[in-house]
């Protein structure tokens, strides 16, 4: 079944991305905050709901929505679009459908539960606007959760997505942010990389604003975030880190981890050896024998992974005729 993806010149000033999954009774109330302050603004929106699965009546609050008889529900009928997905497919794919079907210049991404508030989107529209970012990024300097349970992971984690990815922000998983349209479009979402979405277009030699926001308590319904997210935040952060250092060149990583483990099983080796010769020393049942031979056969598999990681890659680049580089604008 082809999926739609829009992917020409932007023909709005605004593209709202909201991820949606069992959020009913805080859409009511957080949709139409979103279109009062757009309606301030004055400016071409559109609003993509994104359901992500939901099994509550949030597909049903969104089709209220839309068919409100009310001035806002006529606005409503021309700018709120209502993608379903057939199952829950995560936040990242949500995000991701969003990116591909928005038609504005300005991507905005906001959480369904109502915690970022719509008040914030003009001041860090400005900003956007003021040509000098690519992304303009939430910090919830005040956030209203729990400190042991969300806030402290939250810190550790993005204190090591910074330090692994030279990508330095205090609230990396703060949904409120603002893509240009070709950050957006350029960036390719899977797994459940969505909050290293500016690690990510880092690549392309984005350029990062963090603008501190309201957090605000959540109405109705629960969190879906728990510690146990934070094992995967770490292991998607392995996922980032090769990405934007090793993608183009795997020989370097896996060819230096060949060489080395070689190079060390290759001197036990040699120690043994002369034990042998010069001693007369038994080391056919020494563990070090066997450590040094495993050394060697581990170098070599790291430097056969680093030969078809270098196969793909060109694979990669040549069969899809992706350039190396990113142009930012030619004068």
């Amino acid at each position: 079944m082809q999926s739609l993806k829009y992917t020409a010149q932007p023909e709005l000033d605004i593209s709202i991305v909201l991820p949606v999954y069992n959020e009913a009774g805080n859409l009511k109330i957080f949709i139409p905050e979103i279109v009062h302050v757009l309606q301030i603004l004055g400016r071409p929106y559109e609003i993509i709901a994104i359901d992500d699965g939901s099994t509550d009546d949030s597909v049903a609050t969104l089709r209220a929505l839309k068919q409100q008889t009310s001035e806002m529900g006529s606005e409503l009928q021309q700018c709120l679009r209502i993608v379903r997905f057939r199952r829950n497919f995560g936040q990242t794919a949500a995000f991701a459908a969003g990116f591909d079907l928005a038609r504005g210049t300005y991507v905005i991404t906001m959480d369904a539960d109502g915690q970022n508030d719509p008040a914030d989107i003009p001041a860090m529209l400005q900003l956007m606007e003021e040509g000098e970012y690519d992304i303009v990024s939430g910090w919830r300097h005040e956030r209203k959760e729990p400190f042991l349970s969300r806030r402290l992971p939250s810190m550790l984690a993005n204190r090591m997505i910074a330090k692994s990815t030279g990508v330095v922000l205090h609230d990396y998983g703060c949904s409120l942010k603002i893509y240009h349209w070709q950050v957006a479009k350029n960036v390719n979402l899977y797994g459940e990389l969505h909050r290293f979405i500016p690690a990510l277009a880092s690549g392309i030699g984005i350029r990062v604003a963090e603008v501190p926001v309201n957090d605000r308590p959540r109405r109705y319904g629960k969190s879906k975030y728990n510690l146990s997210r934070s094992v995967r935040v770490l292991l998607d952060l392995l996922t980032v880190f090769f990405l934007l250092n090793y993608l183009a060149r795997p020989m370097q990583l896996f060819g230096l981890a060949g060489l080395l483990s070689g190079g060390l099983g290759g001197a036990l080796g040699l120690y043994l050896t002369l034990l042998k010769l010069f001693m007369g020393a038994d080391i056919g049942t020494r563990p070090l024998l066997w450590l040094a031979v495993l050394l060697i056969i581990i170098g070599v598999q790291f430097l056969m992974m680093g030969l078809l990681g270098e196969m793909l890659v060109r694979t990669y680049y040549e069969v899809q005729d992706k350039p190396v580089y990113a142009v930012r604008a030619e004068e």
